[in-house]
Order: structure tokens, then C-alpha cells, then sequence
């Protein structure tokens, strides 16, 4: 109820209403005063209002009592509740702050200014803590219990009384770890993780497990074997009954057991190490392997990087001294089992080579930084595998080989090198030593003073019987050969071929190609300086005319011949050691391999100085040499070479025959006095060139090959020949010639040929040749009387052209030059008249 509605309740009642209502109430029973006065009603209604009137007071004073109560009872009523109201209004800020306090509460500790954890997170963690600790728990109750296996199993096996007593317990261990790992692999599809570590771990108990019961035999074996003074030298036949009666116990008690483990271990996938074996024969390399640690892994004397060469040779030894007893002693007793297929020897010396392995690991890296003894090192291991092939070692015979397909090559054994070739980075390491110190080399070589010098000794009992032995080098020529074959017998014993085209590409070939080079440079060099050559190049030299002078020194005479010579013979020394090497053995297969193997056919295609390989079928022998490529650059070097030769000296001897031809040539030789019929006298002028000739044919017999002189004369002379015939005879650009001039014509032309001959002894029997078109030329335009009239007729007549050769031949003894020719000579002398 509201206010106003209350406050209209205890307002008094209206006078003013009360009166109206009275008002129109008698307005409605009396129209008029009259009606009042005479009406009876009028009283009694009179006396009805008065008793409703006190009625009505009653009630008043009634209710007002009752309002005053109530309004007490009200207000006593509002006061309590405002008193709850209040007190219910401080709990609710109270709740709201216990609220605020709680929500604050449950915030995580990663949000929280403070960084504590939320109780709710307390109890997670505890709870996960609790999950956990039942893991653990139920994890280490696993471990111990293998634990426990594998503790019983290792004790009953170093019982010696009963070692295979162990078996039941460790076969106990198998299936518990086989239930072990069942149950991890369930969870592992499950989740989706890998390997459980528990799983890793309780296999890795099971190994230590076996590993201790083949230990503990081990041991047994051991201490049989040094009773008979192992690792020393076993005398067998002379040790104790009851020593070898102990020792072959122990032997077969280890053999037992590797059989009992591989039937037991056929479920499981052992990756083989290079340390597995017979179990016997492991046995009896340990103290092997304890004294090769003594000497080469501690800290004596005998350890030392720059010597591999004695561990090497100890594991030799080690394996030659013990063949007789592996052979004998050994190998009966594993023909007692079912490795008897097994060859003892071998075992032992595969189980020997981990030793070595283990030590280049450990070394070679150190020894990257020292090229010169990590080449000495590979040598040494290279030479180790020869040595062991040698005496007959291969794994066909051993453990490794029944691991191995049937492929032969994945049952070759690649040797104790590949421990380093193997490695990439290794090998890189020492391919790169090996480039750089063979270029320092090859600059050595080439750079010293006599380098350029022709050898004297032209029968060197070290030489190449392939190559001519009348062939004299160059020093460096010679010393290049030698290096490039330093270099094969470097990488010739590497097993792989790949290893062997990458060592021929990268440190064989480039001495070849740089010497090549080199050469190529010199000829160069001499085609820019000499002054025969500058006619082609004008301009070449500038206008230094103190270098023009000296290079024309250098280039010219017999000094500048010897020049080219140099360059012809080391060019043509190296194409043949080449030629040599490309049908030698090593290289045969080499290129053979290289031709089959798409890899290595790629590389050699990549390399220009390599033939292009073709695909050939495996069977087939390929086509070419290895050294194909180079020696035909080698080969056109000589040639070059040889033409320059040939140009150097015709173009000399021309030009010292110019002045003797513009003098008319034998005409102005001819002494004033003499007359015609007086005997031929040379001119001086002709005296140079043919000394020139003389001297530089001299040469060429003493320096080049005589195959090589024989070549280059025919074309010196018959170049000079057709170079003399036209300017002299043919050509010569005035008037004809006469008899007397003929004459000496001839005798010019005898003189040459005189020349070359006194040139080219004791080798002058075809001397003449070349010569032969100016001896005819020159002896026809001198002939006289009878012999120069039958000429003409024979010639310029009606004779057939065989008769005309025959009587050729019989008055002038060649027929070198055609019916033409002989024809327009003859018409040059001024008493021919046709």
C-alpha cells in the first residue's frame, strides 16, 4: 500500500460531503419543506441518522484505536525489518567480497601477479604427481625384476662347475622382455609415440645380460689360452695334456654358447659391427688387443702419428705369427662344430682389423692439418692391404661373409683404407695435398735452370723401353714423366675406381695439361719474338728496336732452332710415355671401368682432356686410350713445332740466298778472269746460306730422333729445292740462261746436296732426294755438247714419253720432273733454239 493511499485512510472525515449527501438524500424523500412537516418518515429518519451517527462514532473511536495499534505495531514491524535490511546488506557485501576473493583464487599462477599456483591446480598437480609415482613404480618394479634375471643369470654363468646353468634364467629374461615390449608396442599404437625407453631399457638389460654370459666364458678361454703363452707364439704339440684339454673345453664351451644364442636370438635383428665374430676367436684377440693398446694408444714411444707404419706392421705380424696355430689347432677344433666352414685365420684377422679402424678414427683427424703424414698414412694403410691380400686373406671364410649377399662384390673386402677413403671429407683432404704438393713439384720442375735443357744421356738405363730410345729430352720433360708417374703410383693401389678417376682427373691430368700449356706458351712466345714469324703480325714487336735485336738473336740461327727443338722433343717425349701409359695394365682397366660405369662416364665427359667415353657392354673392351685426348694435343704440338722448324729455317736460308740471287747468282761469282771453259767457281754469296744450312741440319741430326730428322729434312729440302729451281732456273725474272752459267748452276746443286750429306752423316743415304727436281733441272741446264743435244731432241722431239724417261735417266740419272718442265728449263739457255 502506498503512502497517499495511507495518508487519505487517517484523514478525518468531510463535513462538506457529508452535508451534500444529506442534502440530496432529503432533496430525494421530501420535494418540500411541507412534505417535511407532515411526513412521519422524517423523524424516524431522523432518528435512524442519529443512531447511525453514533454508531459510526463508535466505530471511529474503535478504529482509531485499532490505527494506533497498528501503526505502532507497524513501525515496531518497519524498525525490525530495517534492522534486517541492514544486517542483510552487510552480508551481502560480505559475501560479494568472499566471492571476489574465491574467483581470485581459482585464477591460474601463470595469469597471477604473484606467480603462485590456485589450490586447484595444487590438486591437479598432486594429482599427476600421484599418476606419476604409480608409473614409476610400476616402472621400476619392471626393471627390477629383470634386473634380478639378469643378476642370477650372470652368477650361474660364472660358475664354472655349470655355466650353461644360466641359460633357463636368461631365456626367463627373453620371454619377460618379449612380454615387456608386447605390451609397449600396444601402447605405442595406442598413442602414437615411439619406442618406450622402458622397452630400450629392459632390451638393453637383456644384451648386457648375454654380453655378461659370453664375458664370463670369455674369461674362462682366456685364462686357458695363456697357460699355452698366449698371445706369444703357441707351441701346441708341446703344452700340457690337461692345459689343451682345458683350452679346447673352454673353445667348444664358447662355440655352445654362440650357437645356444643364435637359436635364441633368431626373432631379433642384430645389426652386425665390424667387432662381431666367433666368440672363441673374439676371445682370443683380446690380449691381442690389450697389447696393441699398450704400445699404440697410451703415452710411449711407440705412439707416434708420423709412424702408422708400426701399427700396421704389428697387426701383420700378429696375423702371421698365429696363422700356424689358426690353421691347425684352431680350425680342427671348429671342425668339430657346425662352423666348421668357417676359416679360422681369416676370423682372427677380421677381428684383428678394428684395432686399426679404431686407431685411424682416432688419428686421422688430427692429421688433416699435416698432409705430408696423412698422406703417409694412407700409403701405409694401402700397402697393408696389399700386404694381407698377399697372404691370402678375403672375408669369403669368415663371419662377415655369411651376413653379405652372394654378390661378389659385396663379399670383396674393401681394406683398412676405405676406414679413411671412405670418408669424404677425408679423402678430399688428402686428394688436395696430394694436387697441391704434386704442383709445387711440377713448378720446381719447370723453373729450374735446366729445365729446358736436352738431356745428354740418352741411354738411360731407366727409360721406357716403349719410348725411342734416340728420343733426348728435355730435363723437364723427363722430370715431368717421372712425376706424373710418382702420381699413378700414388693412387694405383686405391681399391675403388671411383676414387681412382677422381685422383687421375684432379691431380694426374692437370701436370699434363699445364705442361702442354707451357709448351703451347713457348711456341707462342717464339712466333711473337721471332722475326721470321712478324711478317704475318706486323707491328707486332712495336719500335723497340733494342728488344727487335734481341729477340731476333733468341729466334733465329741454330739458337733459335734449338728453341723449337726444345719444345718438339719435350712435346713428343711426354705424347710418347703417354701412348705408353694408356696401354699399360692399370690404366687399360681404368678406362675400361670408366667406359661402363655411367657415373664415372659422366665425369669423364665433363673432362676435356679425356676421350669422349662411349657405352660399351660391360664385356666388351672399349675403344681408345685414357691418354688419347692429350696425346693428340701433345701430337699436334709437334707438329707445330715441326712446321715452325721447317719455316725457321727455309725462311733463313732464303733469306741468305736474296743477295745471291739479285747478284745474278753465279754469274757474278764467276771471276772476272775466268773464262768460260775455266772450272766453276762458287760465288760468296752462296757461301752463307749453305753454311746456314749446314749448321742447322747439324743440329737437328744431334738433337731430334732420326725419324723426326728424316721427316723434317725431306721438307726443309724440298722446299729449298723448289724455292732454288724457280728463282734460279725457272723464275728468274731475266734474261736466258747461258753454258757457262749452267755450269755453275749444276755445281751449286751438287753443292747443296754435297752439303746435306756431310750434314746428315753417318744417316745421308737418301740425302739426295729431296733434291732431286733441282739436280735434274740444274744438270740439264749443264749439260754440254752431245749429252745437252740429245737432251733437247729427247725432250723437245718426237720421242713417246717412256723413251723420253728412260734417256732421262740414262744422261741425267733422275727423272724427278715432268716433259713440261724439263721443257720450259731447257728453252732458259740461251743455246737453245726451239
Amino acid at each position: 500500500m502506498d503512502p497517499g493511499h495511507i495518508q487519505s485512510l487517517l484523514s478525518p472525515p468531510s463535513t462538506v460531503d457529508a452535508h451534500k449527501r444529506a442534502q440530496e438524500h432529503l432533496s430525494v424523500r421530501f420535494r418540500t419543506f411541507q412534505d417535511v412537516q407532515t411526513s412521519e418518515d422524517f423523524d424516524e429518519d431522523v432518528h435512524n441518522a442519529s443512531q447511525r451517527n453514533d454508531e459510526l462514532a463508535q466505530r471511529l473511536a474503535q478504529s482509531q484505536a485499532e490505527v494506533t495499534i497498528l501503526i505502532t505495531d507497524t513501525r515496531s514491524a518497519a524498525q525490525e525489518h530495517l534492522h534486517t535490511a541492514q544486517e542483510l546488506s552487510l552480508l551481502r557485501h560480505s559475501l560479494a567480497d568472499e566471492l571476489s576473493f574465491l574467483s581470485q583464487e581459482l585464477v591460474s599462477s601463470l595469469s597471477g601477479p604473484e606467480g603462485k599456483p590456485t589450490l586447484l591446480e595444487d590438486i591437479e598437480t598432486l594429482h599427476r604427481n600421484l599418476k606419476e609415482l604409480e608409473s614409476v613404480k610400476a616402472y621400476i618394479q619392471v626393471a627390477e625384476h629383470a634386473l634380478k634375471i639378469s643378476e642370477k643369470a650372470v652368477t650361474k654363468a660364472q660358475l664354472h662347475t655349470s655355466p650353461f646353468d644360466c641359460i633357463a634364467q636368461y631365456e626367463q629374461l627373453q620371454a619377460f622382455v618379449n612380454k615387456v615390449s608386447t605390451a609397449g608396442k600396444q601402447v605405442e599404437d595406442a598413442s602414437g609415440q615411439q619406442k618406450l625407453y622402458l622397452v630400450k631399457f629392459v632390451e638393453s638389460i637383456r644384451e648386457r645380460t648375454w654380453n655378461g654370459i659370453k664375458s664370463a666364458l670369455t674369461t674362462t678361454l682366456v685364462e686357458a689360452s695363456e697357460k699355452l703363452q698366449w698371445p706369444s707364439v703357441v707351441n701346441y704339440a708341446a703344452a700340457n695334456v690337461e692345459d689343451r684339454a682345458v683350452f679346447e673345453r673352454a673353445f667348444h664351451n664358447l662355440v655352445k654358447l654362440q650357437r645356444i644364442g643364435n637359436k635364441l636370438h633368431t626373432s631379433l635383428h642384430y645389426e652386425r659391427t665390424e667387432r662381431d665374430g666367433l666368440y672363441a676367436i673374439q676371445a682370443l684377440v683380446q690380449p691381442v688387443s690389450l697389447r696393441f693398446k699398450y704400445h699404440f694408444e697410451g703415452t710411449r714411444q711407440t705412439n707416434r702419428l708420423d709412424k702408422p707404419e708400426w701399427y700396421f706392421t704389428h697387426v701383420l705380424n700378429a696375423s702371421h705369427e698365429h696363422r700356424s696355430f689358426m690353421e691347425t689347432t684352431v680350425q680342427s677344433l671348429l671342425a668339430q662344430t657346425e662352423y666348421k666352414n668357417v676359416n679360422a685365420w681369416r676370423e682372427f684377422t677380421l677381428l684383428l682389423l678394428p684395432l686399426l679402424s679404431r686407431k685411424l678414427r682416432k688419428t686421422v683427424p688430427a692429421l688433416i692439418v699435416h698432409p705430408p703424414v696423412l698422406a703417409h698414412t694412407i700409403y701405409q694403410a694401402l700397402t697393408f692391404d696389399s700386404s694381407l691380400r698377399e697372404e691370402g686373406f678375403e672375408l669369403d671364410g669368415t663371419s662377415a661373409a655369411s651376413n653379405k649377399g652372394k654378390d661378389a662384390e659385396e663379399t670383396k673386402w674393401q681394406g683398412i683404407s676405405e676406414v679413411i677413403l671412405g670418408r669424404k671429407e677425408w679423402f678430399e683432404a688428402w686428394m688436395e695435398g696430394e694436387r697441391v704438393f704434386a704442383l709445387d713439384q711440377y713448378m720446381q720442375i719447370i723453373s729450374a735452370q735446366d729445365a729446358w735443357l736436352i738431356a745428354d744421356d740418352s741411354e738411360d738405363p731407366d727409360e721406357d723401353s716403349s719410348i725411342d730410345r734416340e728420343l733426348k729430352p728435355t730435363n723437364s720433360a723427363r722430370r715431368i714423366k717421372a712425376l706424373v708417374e710418382q702420381v699413378t703410383d700414388r693412387y694405383s693401389p686405391l681399391p675403388q675406381f671411383g676414387h681412382r678417376t677422381r685422383f687421375l682427373i684432379t691431380v694426374q691430368l692437370p701436370l699434363l695439361e699445364s705442361y702442354q700449356a707451357r709448351i703451347s706458351s713457348s711456341l707462342d712466345a717464339f712466333e711473337t719474338l721471332s722475326s721470321t714469324f712478324m711478317r704475318a703480325v706486323p707491328g707486332a714487336l712495336g719500335s723497340d728496336v733494342g728488344r727487335l735485336g734481341d729477340s731476333r738473336r733468341l729466334t733465329s740461327g741454330v739458337e733459335g732452332t734449338q728453341r723449337l727443338c726444345k719444345a718438339l722433343v719435350s712435346a713428343k717425349y711426354m705424347a710418347a710415355a703417354m701412348e705408353a701409359w694408356g696401354e699399360d695394365l692399370f690404366f687399360l682397366e681404368l678406362w675400361a671401368e670408366i667406359s661402363h660405369k655411367a657415373a664415372l662416364r659422366a665425369r669423364a665427359e665433363a673432362t676435356a682432356s679425356l676421350p669422349h667415353p662411349k657405352s660399351t657392354v660391360e664385356e666388351e673392351v672399349p675403344e681408345g686410350t685414357i691418354f688419347e685426348e692429350l696425346v693428340t694435343q701433345y701430337s699436334k704440338l709437334v707438329g707445330r713445332a715441326e712446321d715452325m722448324i721447317m719455316h725457321s729455317v727455309c725462311h733463313e736460308v732464303e733469306a741468305g740466298l736474296k743477295q745471291h740471287f739479285v747478284n745474278g747468282g753465279s754469274v757474278q761469282g764467276t771471276p772476272a778472269s775466268a773464262s768460260p771453259a775455266d772450272d766453276i767457281a762458287l760465288p760468296p754469296t752462296l757461301l752463307a746460306p749453305v753454311a746456314l744450312l749446314s749448321a742447322q741440319l747439324t743440329f737437328i741430326q744431334a738433337s731430334l730422333p732420326q725419324t723426326t730428322v728424316t721427316t723434317l729434312y725431306r721438307r726443309i729440302a724440298s722446299h729449298l729445292s723448289t724455292h732454288i729451281l724457280q728463282r734460279a732456273i725457272m723464275y728468274r725474272g731475266r734474261g736466258r740462261i747461258p753454258p757457262h752459267e749452267g755450269r755453275a748452276l749444276r755445281a751449286e746443286a751438287e753443292l747443296w746436296v754435297q752439303t746435306c750429306r756431310h750434314a746428315l752423316a753417318p744417316n745421308s743415304a737418301r740425302a739426295e732426294g729431296p733434291w732431286r727436281p733441282l739436280l735434274q733441272a740444274a744438270r740439264v741446264i749443264g749439260a754440254q755438247d752431245d749429252v745437252w743435244a740429245q737432251l733437247v731432241e729427247a725432250t723437245l722431239g718426237m720421242a713417246d714419253d717412256e723413251t723420253w724417261e728412260t734417256q732421262m735417266r740414262e744422261l741425267v740419272g733422275v727423272a724427278e720432273l715432268s716433259r713440261e718442265e724439263m721443257g720450259q728449263v731447257i728453252r732458259t739457255r740461251t743455246d737453245c733454239e726451239r
